[in-house]
């Protein structure tokens, strides 16, 4: 049997605590935990045991040639749609860098490993609200759309174990596994 995880980005202290005064104002709204807000680079049902440390290995190889992105919040986007909203989450933009270079990378890496990444098309994202059942979004998402961040250079991408059901209110406990340092950007 194999453990759920993902390669993903956790938003630096003061992005996640800007973000949670925003949230603060807004006590109505259905946010999750701030310890589980991150950005989802490959999604991995089922590591397989024996393939954790290769898949740590090839991480950190590709992980590591990559040079660290310049991202900032800067709108927002539900899942699947509008109308039928069962997932809110802020649209992160890319000032320099590529967080899809990164996403491409995480994927390789854990092909190469034996652990097959979800299919899903990569949309840069930090996932803010999950709903019980679908909704519309619209007024939702225009208070989200409101909220921008200061940019921020994503210096590290960490592997992380998902444990369902182990964290407050029966949400997923996420544990770092490992962690990779980005390449810094060139300085002129």
């Amino acid at each position: 049997m194999g453990q759920r995880m993902f390669v993903g980005i956790r938003p630096p202290a003061h992005i996640r605590e800007h973000i949670a005064e925003f949230a603060a104002a807004r006590p109505d709204f259905p946010w999750i935990n701030e310890e589980q807000w991150h950005i989802t680079l490959a999604f991995l049902a089922s590591v397989p045991d024996a393939r954790h440390d290769e898949l740590i290995e090839r991480l950190a190889d590709g992980l590591g040639r990559q040079v660290s992105p310049l991202v900032t919040v800067h709108g927002a986007g539900c899942f699947p749609n509008p109308d039928r909203a069962s997932v809110l989450w802020l649209r992160i933009a890319e000032l320099s860098g590529s967080l899809s270079a990164l996403a491409t990378s995480a994927r390789h890496a854990a092909n190469k490993s034996g652990s097959t990444p979800d299919g899903k098309r990569f949309i840069p994202h930090l996932t803010v609200a999950r709903l019980k059942r679908p909704v519309s979004a619209t007024r939702w998402l225009r208070i989200l759309d409101t909220l921008t961040t200061d940019p921020w250079e994503v210096n590290e991408v960490e592997l992380i174990g998902s444990y369902l059901g182990e964290g407050p209110a029966g949400r997923p406990r996420y544990e770092t596994v490992a962690t990779f340092q980005l390449v810094p950007p060139a300085t002129e």
